[in-house]
């Protein structure tokens, strides 16, 4: 009889509380199971598979080192639990707990039920912060803390049993429904990565974080890129705390780690003054930690509410957006030819490298959800399948925020040519992603529709044929949208409606019950 310990999205052995609990009870069985139908929904995608099959290698050679295999199988998992149990028997099967996807949701729903009839015990863990069947927001963060304070168990594992059967192979591709999917630039896969980055920005390259995560120029190195490895799990949320915690107290922070460590009912950042700290070492290594704790705060979202996923969190805001979705705006701004150059650099960089810095997401997000007035989900489901670091429960909720549609952020209706100028003002960047628009002078790069004739043919880029006009008037449409967004905002009982949201979703920090649109900042989320 084996105890089965099931791989989902934690491909990794350290501070991995279910191979732990296996390993203390008896002969024991690391299983990954490669589901065709997960790898055919719709925010699925090549480049997050050659992610997970990178790791998967990684994690079979470090099992290896502990005297265990790691069992692949290809198929339904409640069929590969029935051959299993049926050919050599099956103690219990430990995971951790998945906030997925809905395809995932009901999956592991399907093996809870087959587990009861066959009377096998499954013992789900916590993978991060979030809390399974929370009632209240009230005490999340002493609930998150505590969970991050908790020491990371040595992994004893005790001489195990021969395998009586192949350990199986890890395929090339999950199955043929998922689309070829070339991302030349892609993160790899494996802890090994994982800790490479973690080691290169704790020791200098997160040393400007705050100051350079923004800028597309600069961020693909000052941020910690370490948000593939927490989403599948080769890296824990938990040791990841502990270690920036540690590099905190010996830069000088560690009264103001104690000190945010003692805020039972708060989702609040560190304290202010870690975050104004003159020495940019400590500003970064606060500014880092606390989009550790919006991290698990997002995926709270949608393990408490897992709708969240197809429809509006205000569901108010019904219909506001549903019936006016234009495909063809959709298909300029998917394939980076809006004609506005920041954005659709900001395109082509992701579909090539699989990651983009957080403040591009969320402009992504609205000039979708504003400028080209596109509700969300068809957006959503695009990008997540561009990230390699797609998270659903960060992802789903975050979209929804940029879009406006939760009622408790105000909206940001970023203006794509300042944001251009702002964070790329020599046009480095988009000269990189955007060739046809190489030898635009400086004054014309951010708006090159306003070239005239003469300009275009010495640049030698003719707008629509070499490099696309505008798909809408970004200042009209920017006015327009805030004006019918406003206008539906005001109907009768939006602001009830956002009362219940905010109790149900909200961050505790500020609140203030007779306001519901929070002045919190926007967190960088989709990629820490």
């Amino acid at each position: 009889m084996w105890h089965v310990v099931w791989f989902k999205r934690d491909l990794r052995s350290e501070d991995h509380a279910p191979l732990a609990a296996a390993a203390a009870r008896g002969p024991t069985l690391p299983l990954y199971v490669v589901e065709p139908e997960l790898w055919s929904q719709p925010d699925a995608s090549g480049r997050q598979w050659a992610f997970v099959r990178e790791s998967l290698q990684a994690l079979r050679a470090a099992l290896a080192e502990l005297g265990l295999p790691l069992v692949v199988r290809s198929g339904d998992v409640v069929a590969v639990f029935e051959r299993l149990q049926r050919r050599h028997g099956i103690a219990a099967i430990h995971a951790h707990q998945e906030t997925g996807n809905d395809w995932t949701f009901q999956r592991d729903r399907r093996v809870l039920g087959w587990a009861r009839e066959q009377g096998i015990i499954v013992t789900e863990h916590p993978a991060f912060g979030v809390v399974r069947r929370l009632r209240s927001r009230n005490r999340w963060t002493a609930q998150w803390e505590q969970v991050m304070r908790a020491p990371i168990a040595p992994l004893r594992i005790a001489p195990q049993p021969p395998l009586p059967f192949d350990i199986g192979l890890i395929p090339e591709w999950p199955t043929p429904a998922l689309a070829d999917d070339d991302c030349p630039g892609r993160q790899h896969g494996g802890r090994e990565e994982a800790l490479a980055l973690l080691e290169s920005f704790l020791a200098e390259r997160g040393r400007h974080y705050t100051r350079e995560m923004s800028s597309p120029l600069s961020a693909a190195s000052a941020c910690s890129r370490l948000s593939p490895h927490l989403a599948w799990g080769t890296l824990g949320l938990r040791e990841l705390v502990q270690r920036v915690r540690h590099e905190r107290a010996r830069a000088g922070d560690a009264s103001d780690v104690d000190a945010f460590a003692q805020a039972e009912c708060g989702d609040a950042l560190p304290p202010r003054d870690a975050r104004r700290s003159p020495n940019p070492r400590k500003r970064s290594l606060a500014s880092f930690e606390s989009r550790l704790h919006w991290h698990c705060h997002f995926i709270q979202k949608l393990e408490s509410e897992p709708d969240i996923e197809f429809h509006n969190v205000h569901r108010g805001f019904d219909g506001l957006r549903e019936h006016d979705f234009d495909a063809s705006r959709f298909d300029a701004w998917r394939r980076g030819e809006t004609g506005w150059p920041f954005v659709d650099a900001c395109q082509r960089m992701l579909a090539a490298t699989g990651w983009i810095n957080f403040r591009v997401r969320a402009m992504l997000v609205a000039v979708a959800s504003y400028h080209l007035w596109l509700h969300w989900r068809e957006p959503a489901l695009h990008l997540a399948r561009r990230f390699t670091d797609y998270e659903p429960g960060i992802h789903f909720p975050q979209v929804q925020m940029q879009s406006g549609v939760t009622g408790i952020n105000i909206p940001r209706i970023y203006n794509p040519i300042k944001q251009s100028q702002d964070q790329d003002p020599r046009g480095v960047f988009i000269r990189r992603w955007l060739p046809a628009l190489r030898h635009v002078p400086d004054s014309f790069l951010h708006t090159p529709w306003l070239m005239g004739s003469t300009q275009q043919r010495a640049a030698g880029c003719r707008i629509g044929v070499d490099y696309p006009a505008p798909v809408v008037d970004h200042e009209i449409a920017g006015r327009e949208a805030r004006s019918r967004y406003l206008a539906w905002r005001r109907q009768p009982g939006m602001r009830e409606l956002a009362e219940s949201v905010l109790t149900r979703h909200g961050s505790r920090k500020r609140r203030i019950a007779t306001r519901v649109a929070t002045t919190s900042p926007q967190p960088d989320l989709f990629a820490p």
